[in-house]
């Protein structure tokens, strides 16, 4: 099957991206990608609301997240861009959906760059209590905010390290609480299923509230069709990424999840005070499993913020490249986004800042207004798919190099479920807020996208 040329357009300044990321780089991307900090720190609290059916959660969730990827991955493997779902929503929807996705996940993943960077500071304040912790926010972001206005290999080398590190110890971490229950482990007695007598403690309220936690934490998947545009085979890369997505979630997400609740009761106070993980490690008599633990979410969440000021810069790019923002931003040097790698960065201490300055009210709106932006994302990735399967098969069905499964029909499916999500958000009171929140925000971008539409169209 003929390979689809990547797109890649020249910047603002007739300068393109650079192919610089290795078949190895995407492949250990896509593979860390799946393991975000939200695993390692969310999880807790989606335990002590569901239980152990938290692993019913988890398995929903990750084939909502399985059918989204797959639709995603149809569509970069056809059309690779770095703009992913944002230049695919433009070319099947129109430029107001391009606009609209592309800005509200730009907002979302410089927010997030921020709140990753508090997270692994207050770890770090507390190895060291005596520095503060906005210094440390503020070395992480010159030293990913370097990695990323270098070389695009660079960053691959970065994340390259990182997931392989992460993989590394949820694989061990498996190993060990798998070896636990089966009772051969040296030291150990295996619980049995003494901890799983009550399927859902909570009712059907705390499994709600547990497939909410775990739809969240799925973010990051979508990394990987973004740095497919720079790689050397941009359509190999994600077709490969795409196919082997079930099984990375179904061991590192729905696998863990049942170790921990086979391992320690659900209602154990260390499940959210310690976090799941060092909660098991604990009751598998592990020495310092709170500190090498903390080592491995750290990892994480410094992994989580290189990826994000790369993707938030390579969203910006692929939007001012499409007319949809302010042309200083499109400028590259050295195959790099530069400009879009500052602005992002600078973004997301920004939001560090109000965290300081402003925490009750504007960095809580902020929190707020990205809460349900990666559903939006996937509604969008979704109408883009049943509207570009059907062009392709028509007119070049040679660049469908990866297919959605049962078409059109699991697409739709797909819809449900994130139509269910909606509602269930609507019905929690923590989670109303951050729906409407985000439901204002992404009808503001779609007014402007389609008021800038309306007016491109006149010119």
């Amino acid at each position: 099957m003929p390979l689809t040329k990547v797109e890649t357009p020249a910047g603002t300044d007739g300068v393109a991206l650079s192919h610089g990321l290795k078949q190895r780089h995407l492949s250990m991307i896509a593979l860390g990608g799946v393991i975000g900090a939200g695993l390692f720190v969310g999880s807790g609290a989606g335990i002590a609301a569901a239980g152990p059916s938290i692993v019913i959660a988890y398995a929903l969730s990750g084939l909502l997240v399985m059918l989204v990827m797959r639709m995603l991955g149809e569509m970069s493997a056809a059309y690779p861009s770095s703009g992913s779902f944002s230049s695919h929503a433009e070319r099947a929807i129109g430029p107001w959906a391009g606009f609209t996705a592309g800005w509200a996940f730009w907002v979302l993943l410089c927010t997030a760059v921020g709140l990753e960077g508090i997270g692994a500071a207050q770890i770090v304040h507390g190895w060291l209590p005596g520095t503060p912790e906005w210094a440390w926010v503020a070395l992480f972001m010159v030293v990913f905010c370097g990695t990323n206005l270098a070389a695009v290999k660079n960053f691959g080398e970065f994340e390259f390290w990182f997931a392989a590190l992460k993989v590394g110890a949820i694989t061990l971490f498996l190993v060990l609480g798998v070896l636990a229950l089966a009772g051969v482990l040296p030291g150990t007695d295996s619980p049995g299923g003494s901890n799983l007598t009550e399927l859902m403690p909570n009712g059907g309220e705390g499994l709600v509230i547990g497939l909410l936690a775990s739809v969240f934490a799925y973010g990051g998947l979508e990394t990987v069709t973004i740095a497919a545009a720079e790689s050397q085979d941009p359509v190999r890369g994600v077709a490969r990424a795409v196919r082997t997505a079930m099984w990375r979630i179904a061991v590192f997400y729905v696998g863990s999840m049942a170790v921990i609740v086979a391992l320690v009761p659900w209602d154990s106070p260390e499940v959210v005070e310690n976090g799941p993980y060092v909660a098991a490690l604990d009751r598998l008599g592990i020495p310092g499993a709170g500190q090498l633990m903390n080592v491995v979410v750290l990892v994480a969440l410094l992994s989580a913020m290189n990826a994000n000021i790369y993707g938030a810069s390579r969203i910006g790019y692929s939007l001012v490249e499409r007319g949809q923002g302010p042309t200083w931003l499109g400028r590259v040097s050295g195959g790099v986004p530069r400009v879009a790698v500052l602005a992002s960065s600078v973004f997301g201490f920004l939001c560090v800042l109000l965290s300081y300055w402003r925490p009750d009210d504007v960095f809580a709106w902020l929190l707020n207004m990205i809460g349900a932006v990666i559903l939006v994302v996937w509604i969008f990735i979704a109408v883009s798919q049943l509207r570009l399967r059907r062009r392709l098969e028509r007119e070049t069905p040679e660049r469908l190099a990866v297919r959605m499964w049962a078409f059109p029909w699991l697409t739709w499916v797909a819809l449900a479920g994130m139509a269910t999500v909606f509602v269930l958000m609507a019905r929690e009171p923590d989670t109303r807020v951050q729906l409407y929140s985000t439901g204002a925000m992404t009808l503001a971008l779609a007014a402007v996208g389609y008021a800038w539409q309306r007016a491109r169209a006149r010119r």
